[in-house]
């Protein structure tokens, strides 16, 4: 078992990264002084993850879009009874999700916190599938996507990224299609628990009102020893223009809502990490409540409230994207694009740059004196391959050069799209 203690040089926080004999990873913060606790136990297997390989397999498997996402749904219940009925036992609240790129079992509690530890990781070991339950489940996950298409938010982002994404299956709804998962059997399932669920693609977190040892003391007690399979995943070849320019669709809404994404460059680690900041820096910059341009769409309203950005980014794909509510999305499509010119050839407001960025990082700091947040940032650092203080570097180090590269290379107006829903 390797033990490294991670340490902040800025805040001088720390916590422990193992590496558990079984192949697990586990990444444990202890906080003095908190009473509540939270833990994650996590595997890199996500809605993209369709096409995959092991070690000693020449060819690859492709299996139904949607499959991550059911097989969250079906590790929950086991031949006796379901996980939820053994947390009511200890009193955690405990839940789960699928997102594009990871699937992630997590309970938060303030008592019999290792209790509740030994029941994440004995039902997220043991898993149960059925031809008749898989039946069952296939109507009610059909009945979640027809809910999921009728979400107008919902459908302007996928709108969205299917006019970026040529082949990536980024594109595609996290819980797959009605169509799809119906192909999904109990052989399938298992087949993909057995390749994503290998202990060596996982990892184990846990912040707040823990014990490093107590933690390790059960590791050793439920966790299996797996074998390293070499998981191979693999993605189309995604070229770097766009699909197309623009998608409108009409949907019970009583404002038109709109989401404008710059498609760049996906990477990986340390890299990745501060091109996400320095991306979202640069469009707070340009579009924060604060700025000129954003005054000015407000008093033309033109925005509302609503309007924000944010980073959307993972294996193969990077987007940049803003969006909100308005009369007239077209038109603020190109004011943004005319202001993102300007700033191309201006340069952004070093006052304003300055303001954010010491907002950006009392935001980084703030999320350390919380185990909620302190376990999330493990759990997503660890997906990046980064440390959780990795991402206060950058933002410590960043200047407004970092920034107005960003602008210039990623901010192109040939990789732009607008997707609108229209009452």
């Amino acid at each position: 078992m390797n033990k490294e203690i991670i340490t902040s040089s800025i805040t001088g926080d720390s916590y422990t990264r193992i590496k558990h004999k079984s192949g697990l990873e586990i990444l444990v913060w202890e906080m003095p002084g908190f009473s509540s606790a939270e833990a994650l136990f996590g595997t890199r297997y996500g809605s993209i993850n369709t096409r995959f390989r092991t070690l000693g397999e020449s060819n690859y498997t492709t299996v139904p879009e949607g499959i991550a996402h059911f097989l969250e749904h079906k590790l929950f219940e086991n031949e006796e009874c379901d996980a939820f009925a053994q947390y009511a036992r200890t009193g955690a609240s405990a839940n789960a999700y699928t997102s594009f790129d990871k699937t992630c079992y997590l309970f938060s509690c303030t008592q019999n916190f290792n209790e509740s530890l030994k029941i994440l990781l004995s039902f997220v070991q043991e898993p149960y599938f059925t031809e008749e339950t898989v039946q069952k489940e296939q109507g009610i996950i059909a009945q979640e996507i027809r809910m999921t298409n009728d979400n107008p938010g919902n459908r302007c982002f996928y709108n969205m990224l299917k006019c970026m994404y040529h082949e990536h299956p980024v594109k595609i709804d996290i819980a797959g299609t009605v169509e799809s998962i119906k192909k999904i059997n109990a052989d399938l399932l298992y087949k993909c628990y057995n390749t994503f669920y290998n202990l060596n693609n996982m990892v184990l977190v846990a912040a707040g009102n823990v014990k490093t040892d107590e933690i390790l003391a059960i590791a050793d007690e439920k966790l299996r020893m797996c074998e390293d399979i070499k998981l191979e995943t693999v993605f189309p070849d995604e070229p770097e223009t766009i699909v197309k320019k623009e998608m409108t669709e009409k949907m019970s809404v009583g404002i038109p809502i709109f989401n404008i994404g710059f498609k760049s460059a996906p990477g990986s680690g340390y890299d990745i990490i501060k091109a996400e900041l320095e991306m979202f820096t640069a469009l707070s910059v340009i579009s924060n409540p604060a700025s000129e341009f954003y005054r000015k769409m407000m008093e033309d309203g033109l925005i509302n409230s609503s309007f924000s950005n944010e980073i959307f980014s993972g294996d193969g794909y990077f987007a940049a994207i803003s969006g909100g509510e308005s009369k007239d999305p077209h038109e603020v499509y190109d004011r943004l694009m005319n202001e993102i010119e300007r700033v191309k050839k201006e340069g952004i407001d070093p006052a304003l740059f300055e303001s954010i960025k010491k907002y950006t990082y009392g935001s980084a700091i703030r999320e350390l004196e919380s185990p909620e947040q302190a376990a999330s940032l493990l759990i997503n650092s660890y997906f990046s391959e980064v440390t959780a203080f990795d991402g206060i570097k950058v933002i410590s180090e960043m200047t407004c050069d970092d920034v107005m590269t960003a602008v210039k290379t990623r901010l192109n107006p040939e990789t732009a799209v607008l997707s609108i829903i229209e009452p």
